[in-house]
């Protein structure tokens, strides 16, 4: 199957590709969530379509690019999930006179009249969301800072911009167990309809409250007055993603095919060609039950070898030992041979590559997958 391929390059497995999908959209069926998917990782019109054929075509991105590239994958309907800035809305605006919906997030008053002062100047409608930032890790207002919340709320009203609430469960990621995701969820979905209360006292419509990560969204919670899900990465998953506990490593669709150049005799090591440059920099399983190092390394059929991990990356070589502590061998490979290394973080791990070589049980065939990057 690989004998033309170039090493490394990065391998999506179709089958769990698609049985991940297939897995959020089951979660989800018997509520009346509006499902967004977050394109971030995917950045490619391959998935966008895929993504539009089982969600519709609502999507969340995290770059103008992601919304250039896709507004012909069936997508119509963009939150773009980052705090706006003014020198961007002028490609928004540009978006807009395609025909496409973009929702803008915010999360501060002079944003806020910053982006009323273009709208009014300009002559268009850019719908906003307010950003909430349940946990302290990033952009977003305190719920519970109610004074800030009307105070933007109330320029984005009078501008007739206001659509609502915006959450990130961004503290699932350093959960482990089922109950603790359960009551993260939980906690998100009430804080961000507390924040969408205020803001309906105060005399302003909140018609959007959306809320999401992967781990929250694949507990399966559902609470009255949410609007919207989202999720990314649960199409790909990870390591991190399995250290949390929302799914195996089984199920991690995402690995990098790399080629063995020699083995060290001095430390027994084997040399891959898969550095940070292919597998990125992502240390995310470290404070993590367990820790995978830079990757989990497979055959190149995919089989897990059970504590055989990248232990170090420079630029364009991989470094592959047995765990500490571990009495497993390293597999029986020679320089040319074939290997596959699970990321960590499937965004930064996807980000290094320009396509996918997507691979199937129905046959041989790889089918390429364009991916893009930028902003």
């Amino acid at each position: 199957m690989f004998s033309r391929v170039q090493t490394p390059c990065l391998i999506l497995d179709r089958k769990k590709f698609d049985r991940n999908i297939q897995r959020l959209k089951s979660v989800t069926k018997a509520s009346d969530l509006v499902i967004r998917p977050h394109l971030k990782t995917a950045k490619s019109r391959d998935v966008a379509r895929i993504s539009a054929s089982v969600f519709g075509h609502r999507a969340t991105v995290s770059t103008l690019k992601e919304i250039e590239q896709l507004i012909e994958c069936g997508i119509t309907d963009f939150l773009y999930s980052v705090s706006i800035v003014p020198r961007k809305l002028d490609r928004i605006a540009a978006l807009l006179s395609t025909g496409c919906k973009v929702h803008v997030t915010v999360d501060n008053e002079k944003t806020a009249s910053d982006l009323s002062r273009y709208c009014e100047e300009a002559g268009v409608k850019i719908p906003a969301i307010i950003e909430l930032d349940l946990d302290g890790h990033r952009a977003g207002v305190n719920p519970s800072d109610h004074a800030t919340l009307r105070a933007i709320g109330e320029i984005l009203h009078e501008a007739g911009l206001l659509s609502g609430v915006m959450s990130h469960a961004g503290e699932s990621y350093g959960l482990s167990n089922n109950q603790a995701l359960l009551d993260c969820a939980d906690d998100e979905a009430v804080r961000a309809l507390q924040a969408a209360e205020t803001l309906r006292k105060a005399g302003f419509e909140c018609n959007v409250v959306s809320i999401g990560s992967t781990p929250t969204a694949l507990v399966g919670r559902a609470h009255d007055g949410i609007t919207e899900l989202r999720a990314g990465v649960f199409m790909f998953f990870d390591l991190v993603q399995a250290g949390v506990g929302i799914c195996s490593i089984n199920d991690i669709a995402l690995s990098v095919l790399t080629s063995v150049i020699g083995k060290n005799p001095d430390t027994g090591a084997l040399i891959v060609d898969a550095g940070w440059m292919a597998l990125s920099r992502d240390r995310g399983t470290a404070n993590q039950a367990v820790d995978y190092g830079y990757g989990q390394v497979c055959l190149k059929d995919g089989t897990v070898l059970e504590d055989v991990i990248v232990t170090g990356a420079q630029q364009e070589h991989g470094i592959i030992q047995v765990r500490k502590g571990s009495v497993a061998k390293l597999p029986d490979v020679e320089p040319g041979d074939l290997l596959r290394i699970l990321p960590n973080h499937a965004c930064a791990t996807a980000s290094a590559h320009d396509r996918y070589h997507v691979i199937s049980d129905r046959d041989n065939d790889i089918e390429i997958w364009e991916r893009f990057g930028g902003w």
